[in-house]
């Protein structure tokens, strides 16, 4: 059984967002991170750099396979986690801590589109 954190917002690509602000702190699930396996590499884009909703902005590499990032919103970001160039197995350890990059967002509406906790759920029940 996977891990819904409450209070977050979760994409249909397994993303999940915290909103702090104007500030969309982005991470993986559970399920995405479960359904990989061991993450060997994580592939994000700098500070400074844009981001457009549903499209990609890096990636997660297994040893099973390998699987895009896509941005549950548009804007610039404003952090990235560096700890997981060295670690990256620490998204398998807590998804929900250990976040991705975090994002200014040009449009807080765009949060719309996300499910709660309860929606994801049922989604990856599917």
């Amino acid at each position: 059984m996977s891990k819904i954190v409450e209070g977050l917002l979760y994409s249909e690509s397994h993303e999940w967002v915290k909103v702090d602000g104007n500030v969309a702190i982005i991470g993986v699930s559970d399920f995405a991170q479960s359904e990989m396996g061991d993450i060997t590499y994580v592939d994000m884009p700098s500070e400074g750099d844009e981001v457009t909703k549903g499209e990609d902005f890096g990636a997660l590499e297994s040893v099973k396979a390998s699987s895009e990032l896509y941005s549950p919103v548009s804007g610039t970001v404003v952090a990235c986690n560096v700890d997981l160039e060295d670690a990256p197995e620490l998204i398998n350890q807590d998804p929900y801590v250990n976040w991705i990059i975090k994002v200014e967002m040009n449009d807080k509406g765009e949060l719309g589109d996300l499910l709660n906790s309860a929606a994801y759920q049922k989604f990856i029940e599917k």
